[in-house]
Parts: structure tokens; sequence; C-alpha cells
């Protein structure tokens, strides 16, 4: 279960968090829906840990990253970049280099290297340098990565960007059966029809604040909105709304 309380974040003059809080709870999939610039990147690294907090607190299962930030990360698997790979390593080279830095003993790290490249149906790809790889594949092979200590709470900030139609329904499929196996996943987008497809509930955030928070027909019921869409409109104040 991943806690945000009344978290607050300034780059210099900019306020990139300036009140947000939600609960994203076990067994379900949590949208963080915003317009660019609204803080949801931000609020994801600060969970993993990669950004300290001005203001506020964030609790992983309980744990704070300011109280040990090594449990933070054995709890957490952060999806923040895609990019962040080596070219020259291939799948299964990168999932073994990750699991020895989060000290997976060596009897069984060749075993959940396996089982990872299996369950992300990596294969046929998983002994070819990540040089030249599709976007899904790079999607994948940094998801291993993140899933590779068999964290209970994962962390996905916008990863269907640049994904095909096949790779974007391979990546809603994975994500659910983790969520049905009991697992934390909060996951950020602009997409709204990715997030009404996939999320249990969805968090709107705005100019840096939650601004309303529920499952898709909550937030339609309250807005008096007939779409996910149109309650967004409403919700950030981003542009006239159509009476039902």
């Amino acid at each position: 279960m991943i806690e945000v309380h009344h978290l607050q974040k300034q780059f210099g003059a900019v306020a990139a968090l300036r009140d947000v809080s939600f609960l994203a709870p076990d067994g379900a999939i949590t949208g963080l829906v915003g317009a660019n610039g609204a803080g949801k990147s931000t609020t994801l690294r600060t969970i993993c840990g990669v950004l300290k907090p001005g203001g506020g607190q964030v609790r992983v299962d309980g744990i704070s990253p300011a109280d040990d930030p090594l449990a933070l990360q054995r709890r957490v698997g952060g999806l923040l970049d895609h990019a962040g790979l080596y070219s020259r390593l291939t799948p299964r080279e990168t999932l073994a280099f990750s699991g020895r830095l989060h000290g997976i003993p060596r009897r069984r790290l060749g075993e959940r290297v396996e089982e990872v490249i299996a369950f992300l149906g990596m294969q046929s790809v998983a002994d070819r340098p990540t040089l030249g790889f599709s976007q899904g594949e790079r999607m994948k092979t940094a998801l291993g990565r993140a899933l590779i200590h068999a964290p209970r709470n994962l962390v996905l900030d916008e990863p269907t960007n640049g994904l095909d139609v096949p790779s974007v329904r391979s990546l809603r499929l994975l994500l659910r059966r983790m969520r049905d196996a009991g697992a934390c996943i909060v996951f950020s987008s602009h997409v709204l029809d990715q997030v009404r497809e996939l999320c249990d509930r969805i968090v709107i955030v705005a100019h840096g604040r939650v601004v309303a928070e529920g499952a898709t027909g909550e937030l339609c019921g309250r807005a008096g909105v007939a779409t996910l869409e149109d309650a967004f409109m409403a919700f950030t104040g981003a542009g006239e709304v159509p009476s039902c």
C-alpha cells in the first residue's frame, strides 16, 4: 500500500507539488492523471525516493523513505524511464545486473531472471543487446528491471508513451495479472482512454494539487457528466463542459 500525505515540492520559484494526498491500496491499480506539468512525475519520483519532498510524507507499506531508504527500495519497483538501459547488455544481463544490485542471492538470481523473462514473454529477445530494440521491447526490459526483486508495489510513469497497440495491450494484461495477485500499482498517464480501461481508482492532479479522486463512475457522477474526459475537464477547470 502506498500512502501520500500533503506532499509538497519546490524547484526554485516553481511549486511542482502544493498539496498531493491519496491512498493506493493493495490489489488495485490507481491512476494518476493530469495535464503536462500537473505534478504526476514529481509525485512518482518522490514515492520511489528519487526526490526528497519539500513537505508532507510518503509511506510504502508503512515505511517512509526518510526513515529507511533501503527498505523502501526493496518494496517498490519503479518504471520511471524506458531510456535508462545499457545498450550493450541483453535483457537477461540487465535483469541479472539489477538483481545483484538488489542483493538477490546468487543461487536464486538465475531462477528469478528466468521467471521474469517468462512472465514478460521475452524469451525470443532475452539474449539480444537492447541496442535497436523497439519501444515495446525496451518497455518490457525496463519493466523487468523494476520487477526483478519481486516488489509488492509498482510505480509506472506514463509507460505507454511511444508504444504500439499490441505493446499497450500486452502491458495492460501484465498489470492486471499483477493486480490480481495482490500488487499495489500506481499508473501515471494523460491518456484517459487507457486510464479508464485499466485503473480501479483515479486521482486527478492539477497545478500540484489533488482536485478529485474515485472510480470512473464516481467522478462522472460528482461532476454531473457522462464521460471521464468531461469529468477531467470539469475538475481541472480546463474548459467548458456540456451539461448532461
